[in-house]
């Protein structure tokens, strides 16, 4: 059975950083990407940024910017998600998904809504200023 946890959500003063964690299992973790996508009330849900295992590819959403680094342990079957200068437009509730794009080539499909086949339940982060 696919389980997909997300933790490490939390609230933050803007500058601040945390840390978000996505824990697989009950599938073979190299085979797919595992993304993080952000929603907030009225607006939809958006990558955040992608790794695949099997390769090390990743992707980060335009807005990220430079201040988010995502990064796989393989051995754990858990990715992290490193989200530093945070600012109040990153509040939103964070998912982590299994993405499989199939045979397209790497890039923004691999962190795409569309591709997800399944969902954590999320993890709330709000960002103060």
């Amino acid at each position: 059975e696919v389980q997909l946890v997300e933790s490490g959500g939390g609230l933050v003063q803007a500058g601040g950083s945390l840390r978000l964690s996505c824990a697989a299992s009950g599938f073979s973790f190299g085979d797919y990407a595992i993304g993080w996508f952000r929603q907030v009330p009225g607006k939809e849900r958006e990558g955040v940024s992608c790794i695949r295992s099997s390769d090390g590819n990743t992707y980060y959403g335009d807005f990220v910017k430079g201040r988010f680094t995502i990064s796989s342990d393989t051995a754990k079957n858990t990715v992290h998600l490193q989200m530093n200068s945070l600012k109040p437009e990153d509040t939103a509730v964070y998912y982590c998904a299994a993405v499989d794009a199939g045979p397209v080539e790497f890039g923004a499909a691999w962190c795409a809504d569309y591709y997800a086949m399944d969902w954590g339940k999320g993890t709330l982060v709000t960002v103060s200023t």
